[in-house]
């Protein structure tokens, strides 16, 4: 079913003579419906039998000159099933200093969708006939399997005459439940899943830090670099839901393997792992990449590492970000394997000290592994890992059934790529990152006094089973310029539970801090 989608550059710039318009298809199943100060977004869920239709909308390009818009227009592109939409747009050239507006938006679309066309090349425009019937021929679908929304009647009764099924939209609830009916898919509503990217929809690329030891990174959008450092066990694809949504509000997105995780190869040697050398690591790829100063979001391990990397390497770290992993003080008088022991909760992490244990109960069933680990908060009627007197039962998993149901957070193809990643190389590495908790607090012992200056995010969840919201107390007498979020019905796998949530926070608080001046640091020596 192929879906149409109408821009309309509404104004002639005044040195401008030549009409355009722009049209695109793709695999979609998110339309962005908008036409003045009127805008929203929809999504539909597709069914196995569908074939295709066609939909169309009206959008001044005024609306897209500021990152909201564009955040919403990202919204559009979620690529699923085999829904196909084209985007159909009067549209000017425009060689003016304004221009990027549309640069912006045609990059955003050329990327995500499968044809681009602009009237002002194609010599038709809405709402001739000669346009529908270049879409239809151009996407391979007949006039009876499409159906155009419009808000202008002139250009519903030009589709009608095409032969094309045609909705205007007069009330978007209204227009998204005749388009349900003519489709037989269902509409959701704005509470979806934001779009995500897989490993086809980014760049990648490689950087050898050193004789064996190589970062695989992928890479979408431009703007002030951001890097995402995730957590155990995981990859950059836990980041899916944010890259396009942080790219599309203007930043440069990079997100990591990590050290020994996924793409990233590297010694199974354990000092390979210390704190001291992940972030030596990170900064000779930065300084490969020709990047000076970088904001850094982590979760999980991804954030101990940021918050050491603010404290050790303040001078490369424009802001610093945390999901769940809150900025831990060291205490120089109390041994690090007593910390651990006295909190139940990380008994985990002890199990995971011995080489070889973890490895064979984690390695024995990928899918059952994965399957365990990534469970949303709410889910009812699973068995839950628990991270407590796991020495003494034998194992992490010990206990839990042979079968267990893949969570609702994780789809099957997710599940599939995280199995992939681990397939060769296994969890000795990612093991690695737990075996260096004496040689971790030295270093950090080490640590320059200071409180730390550059803006800084703590977002703690609510259902984290793990990293408890408690234990981010105190740290406004650690870090100056700290914003806090909370979302309450969240565990600890934040992305993947809460991504439009994660979105909208981290969106508007690197807008907020990439608009401010930081602060200034002075030297410690």
């Amino acid at each position: 079913m192929a879906e149409f989608f109408k821009f309309e550059n509404q104004k002639e710039p005044p040195s401008l003579s030549n009409q355009g318009r722009l049209r695109c298809g793709c695999d979609t199943t998110s339309a962005f419906l908008g036409h003045g100060k009127k805008s929203a977004w929809a999504a539909w869920e597709a069914t196995p039998d569908l074939t295709e239709s066609l939909v169309t909308l009206t959008l001044d390009p005024e609306q897209i000159n500021n990152d909201v818009h564009f955040q919403r227009l990202e919204r559009m592109v979620v690529i699923m099933y085999s829904l196909l939409t084209a985007v159909l747009a009067n549209q000017w050239v425009d060689d003016t200093a304004t221009g990027d507006i549309w640069a912006r938006l045609l990059c955003l679309l050329g990327g995500r969708f499968d044809l681009v066309l602009q009237s002002c090349r194609s010599g038709h425009r809405l709402p001739e006939t000669a346009m529908f019937t270049s879409a239809l021929q151009r996407l391979g679908v007949t006039p009876q399997q499409a159906v155009w929304l419009d808000v202008d009647e002139e250009g519903v009764k030009a589709a009608e005459g095409a032969g094309m099924k045609s909705i205007l939209v007069e009330d978007l609830a209204d227009a998204l439940n005749k388009l349900a009916d003519f489709t037989g898919v269902k509409a959701v509503t704005a509470e979806s899943l934001p779009p995500s990217c897989g490993p086809d929809d980014v760049s990648h690329g490689y950087i050898t830090i050193k004789p064996g030891v190589k970062t695989h990174y992928v890479e979408m959008g431009s703007g002030p670099p951001v890097l995402l450092c995730h957590g155990f066990p995981e990859s950059w694809y836990s980041w899916r839901y944010q890259i396009p949504a942080l790219a599309a509000a203007g930043f440069r997105v990079l997100a990591l393997d990590m050290k020994g995780f996924g793409g990233s190869t590297a010694p199974p040697d354990i000092e390979e792992y210390s704190q001291e050398q992940l972030c030596q690591d990170l900064i000779t790829f930065m300084d490969k990449m020709s990047i000076p100063q970088v904001t850094l979001v982590g979760h999980d391990w991804g954030g101990v590492l940021v918050w050491n990397m603010a404290q050790f390497h303040p001078e490369r770290i424009r802001a610093v970000a945390s999901l769940n992993t809150p900025l831990f003080p060291v205490n120089p008088s109390t041994p690090p394997m007593e910390t651990l022991k006295a909190i139940p909760i990380f008994d985990y992490q002890l199990y995971f000290q011995n080489p070889g244990v973890a490895e064979a109960e984690l390695e024995k069933n990928l899918e059952r592994t994965f399957k365990i680990f990534f469970f949303g908060s709410g889910e009812t009627g699973r068995p839950v890992v628990s991270t407590t007197g796991v020495r003494a039962r034998g194992g992490l998993f010990v206990g839990l059934p042979d079968e267990i149901p893949r969570s609702n957070i994780l789809t099957e193809a997710s599940l599939q790529y995280y199995v992939s990643q681990y397939q060769d190389g296994g969890f000795r590495r990612p093991l690695n990152w737990y075996r260096n908790v004496e040689a971790n607090w030295r270093w950090a012992c080490s640590c320059p006094t200071g409180k730390l200056l550059m803006p800084a995010l703590m977002v703690t969840a609510g259902k984290d089973i793990v990293l408890l919201p408690v234990f981010s107390k105190g740290m406004e007498d650690l870090i100056v310029n700290l914003t806090r979020e909370h979302i309450e019905e969240c565990g600890h796998w934040t992305q993947m539970e809460r991504p439009a949530e994660v979105n909208s926070i981290l969106i508007s608080w690197l807008q907020k801090t990439h608009k401010t001046t930081s602060v200034t640091m002075a030297p410690k020596l």
